[in-house]
């Protein structure tokens, strides 16, 4: 599995959206941060503004829902142009059939969890999804300090991918950083949101770059990624 860099939108010009995501050509995928002021205490934008994006750009787009009642809404993204859609868990009523729902639509599934939920309770659902997002902020709000006390977290979750051999990605949103990356990266992570470390750079398709080398270096040495 290949690192991937996800610039989180949530840093960049929402006046600009367009020219915001050319700015980082060269990037896995958009991360594009769904707030309904309900699930959590922000609001940022919605289906409409993710068509127009999925319009304005060649770059995948990776829609994670801070919302209450994805089941509802989750299935919409897809359809507006998203090519990845994640749930949180913690909002999610039916989390199984939801994945299969946005599996069937033609996008990857992903599920969150925020810093206080533990993954082993859902163990048994990972072979249902494509990715998993650790969270290493408390969701709602970008610009946040990374919570080292997710790293064993991160580790925890790599060993149960490993263990039951799944091609599962593994993001981490929250504090990412040219200080913290290769600290998740040797953790197991190896899908990384970043936002202000891309948009607060004066380059930030070189912010991209950097990011992805000091990822792939610190992969190559960590012993999740040698045990393959």
């Amino acid at each position: 599995m290949a690192v991937q860099i996800n610039p989180s939108i949530l840093s960049a010009d929402f006046a600009r959206l367009a020219e915001e995501a050319e700015a980082v050509r060269g990037a896995d995928w958009l991360h594009v941060d769904v707030m309904d002021n309900h699930f959590v205490p922000n609001l940022t934008l919605g289906v409409p503004v993710v068509e127009s994006l999925a319009r304005a750009t060649d770059t995948p787009l990776d829609c994670h829902l801070m919302i209450e009642d994805p089941d509802r809404w989750a299935p919409q993204y897809v359809e507006a142009g998203a090519s990845s859609v994640t749930f949180h868990v913690e909002a999610a009523a039916a989390p199984v059939r939801l994945a299969r729902e946005i599996r069937a639509k033609g996008a990857r599934a992903s599920m969150a969890l925020k810093p206080a939920t533990p993954i082993e309770p859902f163990e048994d659902l990972l072979p249902e999804l494509d990715m998993l997002l650790i969270m290493t902020v408390e969701p709602g709000f970008g610009g946040q300090a990374f919570l080292d006390i997710m790293l064993p977290k991160i580790r925890r979750t790599r060993e149960l991918i490993g263990k039951h051999g799944l091609e599962l990605w593994l993001q981490v949103d929250g504090g990412v950083s040219a200080s913290t990356i290769e600290r998740c990266a040797d953790a197991g992570a190896d899908v990384f949101v970043a936002g202000s470390a891309v948009y607060g750079a004066q380059d930030p398709a070189e912010a991209v770059r950097a990011l992805r080398t000091q990822a792939e270096a610190a992969t190559a040495q960590a012993s999740w990624a040698c045990d393959h």
